[in-house]
């Protein structure tokens, strides 16, 4: 099962995020900020799957953009990326080519694809 998804750029700001379990406030910053560290410090060479506290992290990078997904366990990590990599291919052909601009000011339609 899904537990989040983010959008962030290079710098590590949060471009979009969407939880599918309650998470606070005040901890959505704190784990924000560890997964993101977690997956912008990896080297391209090394796997897009990472072990993480009581679940998983599927990312890909997209030019300036990194898109994280956490999961449960039980869940495939192939299958997660490959739904990131065809999230990706709907919003370029929504946005004519997807930036990191088209995600910033465009946050409502993104959430209603």
């Amino acid at each position: 099962m899904i537990k989040f998804f983010l959008m962030v750029n290079k710098q590590g700001q949060t471009r979009l995020s969407r939880y599918y379990e309650h998470v606070e406030i005040n901890k959505r910053t704190m784990l924000e900020a560890e997964v993101i560290k977690n997956c912008l410090t990896r080297s391209k060479d090394e796997c897009s799957f990472v072990e993480y506290k009581d679940f998983k992290l599927v990312y890909r990078q997209y030019a300036a953009l990194f898109i994280v997904v956490g999961i449960d366990q039980t869940e495939n990590e192939m299958a997660v990326y490959e739904l990131i990599h065809n999230f990706v291919e709907v919003l370029d052909k929504y946005f004519s080519r997807v930036s990191e601009l088209d995600v910033s000011f465009s946050v409502s339609e993104i959430h209603f694809l």
